[in-house]
């Protein structure tokens, strides 16, 4: 735990870990086994309040900040990062769309619901051709009188198909001006005609996360269901994944340290040739780089999450806490499972389950390519 946090602060670590540790954990290795994202942790998550950490009172919050849901996240992704990406996408890519763009009359519907854990919603941007490249979007959505017609595909949604999921906002291309895409996001309900929540992905990683194509065919959706001003969809989607990142880059960390803390208590129970393992200096060194590794992601993300909070820059700051914390995961997963031997293959085992989970902290919500781009345009380098 950071010595910079404040005494609500660790509260709220110490609250989340005891949570992660008692329930959680336990049924994690189950939840991966079966492919199925555990409904009953997602609502004792909600009774937490961890849904409506970042979200203000008036709309059913709990009147915190982004660095309270980064702690909450953190502490989640020690131990199963398919539950930490569940309140993950839940809030930055479900609810907060909403309370940044929404109408009054849209947060009054939707918000009260998300931030209690009691709805999710899925943010459709992904597509076949239209990744890294959002700008390469193909779904369309044109009016029809006062309706949205809506045709196109999504794909790698989270959060889009389980039992009290919503809605999806998707984004859309709703005009062209000078060769140029016109961009918005819609809001479209589950269940409407045309919208089709596809079968589950057979993934890697993630099995307890809840994540689908989706198809869109003649889908109608009222006027009102535009999420923000027309035409502002990719600048409004650039900036939640901004925020994303540090909460990706939160749970990272977590991944890591939960790797690190496995890989310790194995080292120092594990005997061979007569002694400790943790008494091998090889084994030393691969445990201290694994300490480094998390101290510094956790630094990162902290100082992103300190600035957005403050009302300061921080998309450079962001892609840089992402990029070190995915690779800090990534190497932590692959170098825990090295301790482990034959047990780390096993996914009985979570450095298991951390190893095949971890690839996707280097993809999703941009990946490490994408951050080195952004943080080379801050350098002012073009091209």
């Amino acid at each position: 735990m950071s010595e910079d946090l404040n005494e609500d602060e660790r509260e709220l670590a110490a609250m989340v870990r005891e949570f992660a540790e008692t329930v959680v954990a336990p049924q994690s290795y189950e939840a991966d086994r079966t492919h199925t994202l555990p409904m009953d942790v997602v609502a004792q998550m909600g009774e937490l309040g961890l849904f409506g950490l970042p979200f203000p009172e008036e709309h059913g919050g709990q009147g915190g900040d982004y660095f309270a849901l980064g702690i909450a996240i953190e502490a989640l992704g020690r131990v199963d990062q398919s539950i930490a990406i569940t309140l993950e996408a839940g809030v930055s890519l479900g609810a907060m769309p909403v309370f940044r763009f929404g109408t009054e009359e849209q947060k009054r519907d939707l918000l009260p619901d998300l931030l209690a854990g009691r709805a999710l919603a899925g943010f459709g941007l992904t597509e076949p051709e239209a990744g890294s490249d959002a700008g390469a979007t193909r779904t369309t959505a044109r009016l029809d009188g006062d309706e949205w017609v809506i045709d196109g595909t999504k794909q790698f949604i989270t959060n889009s198909g389980t039992p009290i999921t919503r809605f999806v906002t998707v984004t859309a291309v709703t005009g062209n001006e000078g060769g140029r895409k016109e961009i918005s996001t819609i809001i479209v309900p589950n269940g409407t005609p045309g919208f089709t929540v596809e079968a589950p992905y057979d993934k890697v990683g993630w099995n307890a996360s809840d994540t689908h194509p989706l198809t869109f065919s003649g889908v109608r959706v009222p006027a009102g269901n535009l999420l923000g001003e027309r035409g502002s969809g990719f600048r409004n989607f650039l900036s939640i994944l901004d925020e994303g990142r540090i909460a990706i880059a939160a749970l990272s960390t977590g991944a890591a340290e939960g790797c690190l803390e496995a890989a310790v208590d194995y080292a120092k129970s594990r005997t061979i040739f007569g002694s400790a393992l943790s008494t091998r200096q090889n084994a030393q060194f691969t445990l201290a780089r694994m300490r480094a590794r998390v101290h510094t992601a956790r630094l990162a993300w902290h100082h992103a999450a300190r600035l957005r909070d403050a009302g300061k820059p921080f998309a450079e700051q962001a892609a840089i806490a992402k990029l070190v914390a995915g690779e800090a995961a990534m190497d932590n997963a692959r170098d825990a499972t090295q301790i482990f031997g034959g047990n780390g293959f096993m996914n009985e085992f979570p450095v298991a389950r951390h190893y095949r989970d971890s690839k996707i902290l280097e993809i999703g919500e941009g990946t490490t390519e994408v951050q080195l781009l952004v943080i080379a345009r801050a350098l002012g380098l073009a091209g």
